[in-house]
């Protein structure tokens, strides 16, 4: 099973879980919903989270994904992130932890 991560809210995540599945905005500005592998995530919360309160990390089980999952090049970095083009389906979520 790998596992990549995602980084919301929890107001984003509950009404993702009352609608079935999980839409961040990024899929409609963007095409796809960020993601990382778990040694990119402090610096993911450190670039774009530096502040914010109430956030979760999901945990997502790249096997049970239904949308597709491509690891794309981010030449500002020089490093490829994982990103999913689509929804969540909430089954691949397979835990979800506060930070």
């Amino acid at each position: 099973m790998a596992i990549i991560y995602h980084l919301t809210t929890k107001p984003e995540w509950l009404e993702a879980r009352s609608r079935g599945e999980y839409e961040a905005p990024s899929l409609a500005d963007e095409g796809f919903i960020h993601c990382s592998e778990e040694r990119q995530l402090s610096g993911v919360l450190e670039r774009y989270f530096r502040g914010q309160t109430g956030l979760l990390k999901l945990s997502i089980d790249t096997e049970r994904l239904t949308s597709p999952l491509y690891y794309d090049w981010s030449p500002s970095l020089e490093d490829t992130f994982p990103h999913i083009y689509g929804p969540i389906n909430l089954d691949a979520v397979v835990a979800e932890v506060e930070i």
